[in-house]
């Protein structure tokens, strides 16, 4: 069984207050795929991507409660089997938890290895990041030529000993302070970005959708949805975000104010990139800013913030691996014992899996193709397949016509949409 999250990263032992939690939220959701909106807005246009985006968000948060339903229906039934003078443990229910109990093991297996794909990808798509702005920062300071140090230098020789340094670090409050930290340059960085659009929509002379497409074809409109989707990444942290709250039942009111805001902040930061660099946005928006030692400062600042969310980013696949590990008959209860030869080895999974994530980084040739496929693919399949398909098997008898056809309009939608992110990656198209 999937070991629980411990506790959130700013929980104290009262539990979490409303603002902590929104933080919380905020750190979990917003990551690398912002700094690529404007190109998903390139890619679809203005208006179609800001309807993506939004769409996106209200999707999120409609199968987040569909999480939490399910976990409470889940409880009220233990409930009655106590009643009758059966003992259960009533626990803080897990993803992989809600998937063995609506479909049994194989539920559970499913469920683990959508969520590891998941954040594989979103781990990925950082050190893909990473890699592409320090590069790009050393071109910058060598002239106009290539970068003595490509992306898959920078992620091998810098990021990798930084990260399985910090993948030692076990529980999540450990890394509050990073978090802090990391939140504190991201909004540098986005504030830097939104400073040069700023300055570019003024030199336009209050023309800014002059020459700018409100929509375009098919295919970018689905390409700006995937992204949209992998913009909205930490799905998988709704219940322990939830669990970590001193008074839960707060937290539906305080999500809601979370992903509208995140929502809000995502569509005029896409526009704007958009309407100031128009067909020359680039997949990462820092890569247009000019060639300057404050870009590289920005850029530098943020590729920090990004390497200190990453092992928050990785704490839901250690512990996966770690639960296998642990489990009764499994690898390490089989030939280590427990003591320090335990610790060692669950030390070394730690590094391996950073390690194989670096080495798979080297070989993503685009950012954005590819935080567009992870998002129509896996994130579909873990945001909003799942959870719909979840919420008709515990609650679907109990649950009104008008719920169960969102329901599966939710779920088709999501099996569609991921069908169709799929065929987009085989036929290469944007």
């Amino acid at each position: 069984m999937a070991a629980e999250p411990k506790v959130p990263l700013l929980e104290g032992r009262r539990g979490a207050t409303p603002a902590q939690t929104i933080g919380n939220i905020v750190v979990s959701i917003v990551g690398t795929g912002v700094l690529g909106l404007p190109y998903a807005f390139r890619t679809a246009g203005w208006l179609t991507g800001a309807l993506g985006v939004a769409g996106a968000g209200a999707a999120t948060f409609y199968c987040m409660l569909l999480l939490l339903d399910c976990r409470d229906k889940l409880r009220e039934q233990e409930a009655e089997v106590e009643e009758h003078g059966h003992q259960h443990r009533c626990c803080n229910y897990t993803y992989g938890d809600l998937g063995e109990k609506c479909f049994g093991r194989v539920g559970r297996c499913f469920t683990e290895a959508t969520i590891i794909l998941s954040q594989t990808g979103g781990t990925v798509a950082y050190l893909v990041f990473i890699g592409q702005n320090v590069s790009s920062v050393f071109a910058a300071e060598g002239g106009r030529g290539p970068s003595p140090l490509s992306p898959a230098a920078v992620v091998l020789a810098l990021l990798l000993p930084v990260q399985a340094a910090l993948s030692f670090i076990r529980s999540l409050p450990s890394l509050a302070h990073f978090s802090i930290l990391a939140d504190a340059c991201t909004v540098l960085a986005v504030a830097t970005v939104v400073k040069q659009d700023a300055q570019l929509l003024a030199a336009r002379g209050g023309q800014p959708f002059a020459g700018r497409a409100a929509v375009a074809g098919p295919w970018g409109v689905a390409f700006a949805c995937g992204f949209a989707v992998f913009c909205f990444e930490g799905f998988c942290m709704t219940l322990a975000l939830e669990a970590s709250m001193s008074d839960r039942s707060r937290f539906r009111p305080v999500l809601l104010q979370a992903i509208a805001g995140v929502t809000v902040v995502y569509v005029c930061f896409g526009a704007c990139g958009y309407l100031a660099y128009g067909d020359a946005t680039k997949d990462i928006i820092t890569l247009n800013l000019p060639s300057n030692w404050s870009t590289a400062a920005v850029k530098v600042v943020l590729c920090i913030a990004l390497a200190l969310t990453f092992p928050i980013m990785m704490h839901p696949i250690h512990e996966i691996v770690e639960a296998r590990l642990l489990a009764p008959g499994g690898w390490l209860r089989k030939h280590t014992g427990g003591g320090a030869l335990e610790r060692a080895a669950l030390h070394a999974s730690r590094v391996a899996v950073v390690a194989a994530l670096s080495a798979t980084a080297c070989f993503v040739p685009a950012f954005g193709s590819f935080a567009s496929f992870v998002g129509s693919t896996v994130c579909a399949l873990l945001s909003f397949v799942l959870p719909a398909l979840f919420h008709l098997r515990v609650a679907g008898a109990g649950a009104g016509s008008a719920r169960r056809a969102v329901d599966w309009g939710v779920l088709l939608f999501g099996l569609a949409f991921a069908a169709h992110g799929l065929y987009a990656a085989v036929a290469r198209r944007p």
